[in-house]
């Protein structure tokens, strides 16, 4: 048992195929084996979701969605597409949900488009794998949630950061209980690199589009949302302040259980895509961070020099991703409960809001569950 334990602590990989094994000793069946899938966007996220459902042999890529034919002729050659999926343009996207093969429908298009392609797919009957948010408000994403109850379809929206190895091993170790009851809990969030102007105009904010990520993953490790929180946020980057939006901002919250939070984001860090995470309790403190691409160091007579921490998203979450998709994949084949609820995914966008608010007003927002 100690083996286990220590193993689910540092090495998912092998926990992974201890279940894997479990599931064939034990003849577990399944619903099916194969499913239909589209894609909507071959962007950076979607084309990262692209290569990781081409690689699973439970996916059939029937579909691809993009206006830009420059992404669909790439899409169609790197990953060898053509003859057995169909690249559509937008307007041309009834076909998807009308197809009786299609059973899932990822979306990774621009924030303003999500709502209207997620209810067309789960009122088709089909999932839905969808970037956040949901919708571009909390009653639009409600309507989403009702649709997906209505038609008794699953309904998944990306918090990668829980399928992060490392941050997730921090909340096993919380909820084992090895440093008592989390008191105090720190995340930082640095871009890099800076989001271009064009990626900025249609990412809804950095609360709705940085923040949440740490917000979803603080209330998930904590299991409960903040009675209130205080929001302060700066625009140092003339283009994003044009865009009447903040790079900078520091968030605080607070629990029903007394724990204190706090968020530290920026859209730009010069030194590389910062992600930390530290918990503090009355038995001690866990951290996670400065993850690196290798673990070379140089010794000098200078001293000792590292590899700068990972560039980008793309590097950093790359496994999340993956466990991620193979999570939802998991939970229409029946083998799993799906991990991200209707209720933490209303809750988060609401306590966003309540961040955006704090930061316009100056004044500290009281939320009520």
């Amino acid at each position: 048992m100690a083996t286990s334990i220590e193993a689910s602590y540092g090495d998912h990989q092998y926990m992974k195929y201890i279940k894997d094994l479990d599931g064939i000793s034990h003849g577990n069946k399944t619903t099916k084996n194969v499913f239909g899938i589209a894609i909507f966007g071959l962007g950076r996220i979607g084309t990262i979701h692209l290569e990781n459902v081409w690689k699973s042999p439970r996916a059939n890529i029937l579909y691809c969605i993009d206006e830009s034919t420059e992404r669909t002729d790439f899409a169609q050659n790197k990953w060898d597409l053509k003859g057995h999926t169909v690249f559509l343009k937008p307007s041309e996207q009834d076909r998807v949900f009308q197809d009786r093969r299609m059973d899932l429908v990822i979306v990774c298009t621009p924030t303003f488009t999500h709502e209207s392609i997620v209810l067309k797919a789960l009122e088709s009957g089909k999932a839905v794998f969808c970037e956040k948010p949901l919708s571009l408000n909390d009653e639009g994403i409600a309507k989403c949630l009702e649709a997906a109850k209505k038609n008794g379809k699953p309904l998944f929206c990306a918090f990668n950061r829980r399928f992060d190895p490392g941050f997730r091993s921090l909340k096993d170790r919380v909820d084992s209980g090895e440093i008592g009851k989390a008191q105090v809990i720190k995340t930082c969030s640095r871009d890099s690199p800076k989001p271009s102007t064009e990626y900025l105009k249609i990412s809804g904010g950095i609360f709705h589009d940085c923040a949440v990520h740490d917000i979803d993953y603080i209330c998930w490790v904590l299991g409960e949302y903040p009675v209130s929180v205080s929001a302060y946020a700066h625009s140092y980057f003339e283009d994003i302040r044009a865009l009447e939006d903040h790079d900078t901002v520091a968030i605080m919250m607070k629990f029903p259980s007394g724990a204190i939070a706090t968020i530290d984001l920026s859209r730009y860090a010069v030194y590389g895509y910062d992600q930390r995470v530290e918990i503090f309790g009355p038995k001690g403190m866990l951290t996670c961070g400065e993850q690196r691409p290798t673990g070379v160091r140089s010794h000098s007579g200078k001293g000792t020099t590292a590899v700068p921490i990972y560039y980008s998203f793309v590097s950093k979450y790359q496994e999340s991703y993956d466990i991620e998709m193979e999570h939802f994949l998991n939970v229409l084949q029946g083998t799993e409960e799906s991990e991200i609820t209707g209720d933490s995914i209303l809750s988060v966008s609401k306590i966003a809001s309540a961040c955006e608010e704090s930061a316009r007003s100056g004044k500290t927002v009281s939320l009520t569950w």
